[in-house]
């Protein structure tokens, strides 16, 4: 294959990863706390060495893969009226323990286990800042949460959220839909500023998303037709110089 070919075929995978990571926003317009993802590409320039460039040449310029980036811009507050429903009002995220070690997310869908521990939907502990879970005493009665985190029932205290935030949130690693890990030291949030009764939406804008979709769809289009066309030549001058021969 030539260059041409390989430039578009270049452009060919980095469409296809797009495309990946817009359908995996669709799929999760309906996710709390779920923020959407962006591809990030570049020109790769490839460079040969101990060789002087013929008159004329150009340098050769390949479509990379550079980064994904995450929009962590907050979503639509969704009033549920359920007391464990937490949205945050402001940047940070709740802590919650895994059998991989602390988790971080921005999806406040929170029930009670059997045990009266506060867990996430998939049953990961909810951790007070003291880092163990939280957990509800036998009995309590209707469960308050007030804006700094601070969970009480019947006016007596039970525990505080750990909400925390990062220096750099681009460099979190996501782990399925809602939760991130983080090799960062994570700096609590002094006023978290919590919504009880709400969760925060994606921040998913699905019409946008849509149309972005269409448009790499045709652009992955174009670079097949181009893929395909350079072949076809290929061949083509391979039939014509195998005939001469």
């Amino acid at each position: 294959m030539e260059n041409p070919g390989y430039i578009a075929l270049s452009r060919l995978i980095a469409q296809q990863r797009a495309l990946d990571v817009r359908a995996a926003n669709i799929a999760n317009a309906n996710t709390p706390g779920y923020k959407a993802e962006s591809v990030v590409f570049s020109d790769y320039l490839l460079k040969q060495t101990g060789v002087t460039a013929p008159p004329g040449g150009q340098t050769v310029q390949m479509v990379q893969d550079r980064a994904t980036y995450r929009d962590f811009n907050a979503g639509q507050l969704l009033k549920t009226g359920n007391p464990l429903d937490l949205a945050l009002q402001e940047s940070g995220f709740f802590t919650v323990s895994t059998a991989q070690g602390n988790r971080y997310t921005r999806a406040g869908r929170f029930s009670m286990s059997p045990l009266g521990q506060i867990i996430d939907i998939a049953g990961n502990p909810l951790l007070g800042t003291d880092g163990r879970p939280i957990t509800v005493p036998p009995g309590s009665g209707v469960l308050t949460v007030d804006g700094d985190g601070g969970i009480s029932s019947d006016g007596a205290p039970i525990g505080k959220f750990a909400v925390v935030q990062f220096d750099n949130p681009q460099s979190l690693k996501a782990e399925g839909g809602t939760l991130f890990s983080s090799t960062q030291a994570a700096r609590p949030v002094a006023q978290p500023n919590v919504m009880q009764g709400s969760v925060e939406g994606a921040n998913v804008q699905g019409i946008v998303e849509v149309t972005q979709m269409m448009a790499e769809m045709r652009e992955f289009e174009f670079a097949s037709q181009f893929v395909d066309g350079e072949a076809q030549r290929e061949q083509t001058a391979i039939d014509r110089i195998g005939h001469k021969s």
